[in-house]
């Protein structure tokens, strides 16, 4: 299932994932953003549980923002994992 998610308070505009049936994260893609650390990411996410992933970055700030690139992706997953009921 693809899911897009749109980023808020952060400089990446959205998170798209390719979410399977079982919660493992096929692929994301993070648009915007300093591009190593959102490639970065997205690649150390691959093939990761969704709830793992959420658990590991739910809550990371950026600079007292309240939120953060990690933490606007565990939103995401959260959304898509919604969805895949």
């Amino acid at each position: 299932m693809i899911s897009e998610y749109t980023n808020r308070g952060v400089c990446s505009r959205k998170t798209v994932i390719d979410l399977a049936e079982d919660g493992t994260i096929n692929d994301i893609k993070i648009i915007g953003g300093c591009n190593g650390n959102t490639n970065g990411l997205a690649q150390l996410l691959k093939g990761m549980n969704a709830r793992d992933a959420i658990e590991r970055m739910r809550g990371i700030d950026c600079n007292g923002r309240g939120t953060s690139c990690p933490d606007q992706v565990a939103i995401a997953l959260a959304e898509a994992l919604k969805k895949l009921g």
